[in-house]
């Protein structure tokens, strides 16, 4: 365990306005709280969310701000209850880094649907500090609480037993003190889960090659293993392909699925099929070919972050096919209502992924050998890279070396430090 430091300084690069234009910014974070993990950032994946957050196109940027969500980093300290998490481990931090602990969602390891989820960036923290990504030198995370919770069968058991008082969900600290308890019986089936804001990078798995996987790559894993689209056999569309659908293919590949990326012309059909291996590929626009893939699909997964119909997409759903909507669109979408009753179809959405499944699918990347098409760049790149991604150019996420870009000697000579 590393010694606790005192409030540190950290080189970041930050956009001042709705420009977006990062810059080099100095700033302080937190001491090192009992649960909380230092992490040395080594990459930072660049996700469209950082242009909509950096820009202001969602009305709520607070400035200066520090973009990243796709952390990859090494432990440099941690706290004296942190037990998972030593110094020297590869480690990933992705889209939030708090959360109530308290609430439905919480409770049920789905931790990004809380309400009060703090964002690991253009947020404030619990000690009323703003949060700042991983376009930094330095992250500190807090590695949150654990959940005692109750195996099934034995609650039953005590709901049948009015001699057994008390049933439920409980926290413990990391030193297993517990807080709230409901006089749980010594006899009673438990499972620990540790639930916390850092996930351990497996050995096998590049450390840029994963930042990607921490936004981009669980996005698309939580809605497959959520709707039940995880057997072999299925046949499933991507529409756009990006950051997020080209792992979309991957990821759905390696499950077995027949796979068809939607885009709105052929030019992306070279890279679709033989660079990514999609079975087929869809032009949008192609009216005939539309009408031939009517009712193939099980189900679709939208990717697409900008607004667009969907009563097109709709039409190539079967029986009870599901259109997953993951792209941010700030403008209302439509369609009529028979394109869903007819075919007992379901439009829904589904955000990032939980900790826990961000564990599963950074596993499921070393078992089946995926990995993400990057290009890594130097922060001194940053608002080129931007603006590529805003134009669409990358194949298909850019990945910024952090560690190796001198941010500290960056921000020494800039002006407006």
């Amino acid at each position: 365990m590393g010694s606790l430091a005192s409030e540190r300084t950290v080189v970041g690069w930050a956009a001042r306005d709705p420009s977006g234009h990062l810059s080099p910014y100095t700033y302080t974070v937190r001491n090192t709280g009992p649960e909380d993990v230092v992490v040395k950032v080594l990459y930072c994946g660049i996700c469209h969310t950082d242009i909509h957050q950096a820009k202001n196109h969602l009305g709520a940027s607070k400035y200066p701000m520090v973009p990243g969500h796709e952390v990859v980093g090494e432990v440099v300290e941690v706290g004296p209850e942190v037990s998972k998490h030593r110094v020297g481990d590869v480690v990933g931090v992705g889209v939030i880094v708090g959360c109530c602990r308290e609430c439905r969602p919480c409770k049920a390891n789905v931790e990004q649907y809380c309400n009060k989820r703090i964002w690991s960036y253009n947020d404030v923290y619990t000690d009323g500090r703003p949060t700042q990504g991983g376009f930094a030198s330095t992250m500190v995370v807090d590695q949150n609480k654990q959940y005692l919770n109750f195996d099934l069968d034995s609650v039953k058991r005590m709901r049948s037993n009015p001699s057994r008082k008390g049933w439920g969900k409980v926290w413990v600290q990391g030193n297993v003190t517990v807080e709230k308890t409901h006089h749980a019986p010594a006899s009673m089936g438990m499972r620990m889960d540790e639930k916390r804001f850092v996930v351990p990078i497996p050995a096998g798995l590049a450390p840029e090659q994963a930042a990607p996987l921490l936004c981009a790559g669980v996005t698309v894993y939580s809605p497959l293993k959520h709707f039940g689209l995880t057997a072999p056999g299925l046949r499933g569309g991507i529409l756009g392909l990006g950051g997020v659908g080209h792992m979309g293919v991957k990821v759905a590949k390696a499950m077995g699925h027949h796979v068809t990326v939607i885009s709105s012309s052929s030019r992306k059909r070279a890279e679709a099929v033989d660079d990514l291996g999609a079975d087929a590929y869809l032009v949008s626009s192609d009216a005939d070919a539309m009408a031939a893939a009517a009712d193939s699909l099980d189900y679709i997964i939208d990717t697409v972050p900008v607004h667009h119909p969907l009563e097109p997409y709709l039409a190539l759903l079967r029986l009870d096919g599901k259109h997953v909507l993951l792209g941010v669109v700030g403008e209302p979408l439509s369609f009529v209502s028979p394109m869903v009753m007819l075919g007992r179809k379901a439009v829904t959405g589904s955000f990032i992924g939980s900790v826990d499944e961000t564990a599963e699918l950074l596993r499921f990347c070393v078992d089946k050998g995926l990995t993400s098409q990057i290009e890594v760049v130097k922060m001194g790149y940053v608002n080129e890279a931007l603006e590529r991604l805003e134009r669409n150019d990358v194949r298909y996420r850019f990945v910024v070396d952090v560690a190796g870009s001198n941010v500290e000697e960056a921000a020494a000579g800039a002006p407006d430090n």
